[in-house]
C-alpha cells in the first residue's frame, strides 16, 4: 500500500541564483521496481555549486533533478544519504551512500548495482557525465571514514576537479608556460589545484581581492599573491597560462591584453565572480577554453586503465585531508548549519561573495 509523505525541497531561480524558495509536495515512499529512495542527511555548499549553476544550461546542471518549472532549478549538492526504501536487490535499507543529491527531504533514483555502490539509471540522466551518476557505498569505499564526512562533502568534489585540472596542465606540459596565474586564488578549488602541483617547478601567482591577500599568502601554496588592481605589475615577457576561477570578463580581457602573445593558454575553470551563463571569449589573445573534469577523466581512464583515476584521486584526497586537519582552521573552518532556510541564505551569500573563503559550509536537513 502506498505510503504518502510530504517532500520538502529548496528550489533556486535560474536567472537569479540568490533567490530560493522552499516548497512541499506529496511524495510516495513506495519505490517502483528498480528504484531506491534515499533521505539526504548532510551536504556541502561551495562556490563550485554556484559555478555549475551559473553554467547551468550549457553544463546541463539542472537536468539531474528536473523541477518541471522553466525558471526554477533543483540544485544538486554533494553529500550523504541513507536508503529508506529499496526495490533493488543488493541495495539495503539503512545503507549510507555518498553522491549527488537534491536539497530535499527525499531523492528517488533508478539504480543499478555496481561493485562498490550503485549508478543512477534514470532515463533523463543517461547522457549526463558518468562521475555524477555514481553513488559509492560508504562501507565499501576504501577512502571513506565517518570522521571525515564533512571534509569529504566539502572537498572531494573540489579535489576531483582540482586533481584533474592539475593533471590536465601537467599532461599538456603547461602549454609551454613558465608561470600559472590563478584568479579567485582564495577559492578552495584553486588552492586544491596548487596542492596537486606542488611537486612541479612552476611559478604560481594568485590573483585575489586586496582584503583576501593575507589569507592567500598564509596558504603557503602560491609563489606570491597579488591584488587584482596590481595585475599589470607582473612581467609580461614570461610565457603564462591563465587559470580563470572567476569568469570576470573585464579581468580576463586585462590578463589577455597584458600578456599578449606570451599568453600560451586561457583556461576557464570556474565562476566565482560571475553568475551569468559562461562566456568563452576575450578581447584578444587565445580563445578561452572551458575545463571540464570528466573529459580529462575519460582520457586518463584510457591511459591508466580501470581504477587508475580512482586511485589517483582517492590517495591524493586522503593526503589533502591530512594537510587540512594538520592546519587547524588555517585552510578550512567547517561551519555547521541546519535546515532549508539556512541553505538558501548560504547560496545567496556565495553568490554575493559575503562568506569567508576560509569557511566550509555544511548543511544538515531536518524534517
Amino acid at each position: 500500500m502506498p505510503q504518502s509523505v510530504k517532500l520538502t525541497r529548496l528550489l533556486t531561480r535560474k536567472g537569479a541564483l540568490d533567490q530560493s524558495r522552499i516548497d512541499s509536495l506529496d511524495f510516495d515512499l513506495t519505490p517502483a521496481p528498480g528504484e531506491v529512495i534515499l533521505k539526504p542527511d548532510h551536504f556541502s555548499l561551495t562556490t563550485n555549486n554556484i559555478t555549475y549553476a551559473a553554467f547551468g544550461d550549457s553544463m546541463r546542471y539542472w537536468d539531474f533533478y528536473p523541477t518541471g518549472e522553466a525558471d526554477w532549478g533543483h540544485m544538486p549538492v554533494w553529500g550523504f544519504a541513507d536508503v529508506v526504501a529499496s526495490a533493488v536487490e543488493g541495495i539495503e535499507v539503512g545503507a549510507r551512500y555518498y553522491g549527488y543529491y537534491p536539497i530535499a527531504s527525499y531523492a528517488r533514483i533508478q539504480a543499478g548495482v555496481t561493485p562498490r555502490g550503485f549508478r543512477a539509471l534514470d532515463e533523463h540522466r543517461a547522457e549526463l557525465p558518468t562521475p555524477y551518476n555514481q553513488y559509492p557505498l560508504c562501507s565499501a569505499d576504501p577512502y571513506y571514514s565517518p570522521e571525515h564526512e564533512d571534509l569529504q562533502a566539502l572537498l572531494k568534489p573540489l579535489y576531483l576537479t582540482s586533481a584533474m585540472l592539475a593533471d590536465f596542465l601537467i599532461d599538456n606540459q603547461f602549454f609551454g608556460a613558465k608561470r600559472l596565474v590563478f584568479s579567485s586564488a582564495s577559492s578552495k578549488t584553486a588552492y586544491c589545484t596548487l596542492f596537486c602541483l606542488e611537486e612541479h617547478d612552476i611559478e604560481c601567482i594568485g590573483l585575489t581581492s586586496r582584503g583576501n591577500i593575507p589569507f592567500v599568502e598564509q596558504l603557503g601554496c602560491y609563489t606570491s599573491a597579488l591584488a587584482y588592481q596590481d595585475l599589470e605589475q607582473l612581467d609580461a615577457s614570461v610565457p603564462t597560462v591563465y587559470v580563470d576561477f572567476s569568469s570576470d570578463l573585464a579581468l580576463r580581457d586585462r590578463v589577455h591584453a597584458h600578456f599578449a602573445d606570451k599568453l600560451t593558454y586561457s583556461c576557464v575553470a570556474g565562476s566565482a565572480q560571475n553568475t551569468e551563463e559562461a562566456e568563452y571569449k576575450a578581447a584578444s589573445g587565445p580563445e578561452p577554453k572551458m575545463f571540464f573534469a570528466p573529459i580529462q577523466m575519460r582520457k586518463r581512464n584510457v591511459d591508466w586503465g580501470s581504477g587508475g583515476v580512482s586511485r589517483y584521486v582517492g590517495e591524493g584526497m586522503v593526503k589533502f585531508f591530512q594537510r587540512v586537519e594538520a592546519s587547524g582552521n588555517q585552510l578550512v573552518e567547517v561551519v555547521h548549519n541546519e535546515g532549508y532556510a539556512a541553505a538558501a541564505e548560504i547560496i545567496s551569500g556565495l553568490v554575493h561573495g559575503r562568506l569567508s573563503p576560509q569557511q566550509g559550509q555544511i548543511v544538515r536537513l531536518r524534517d
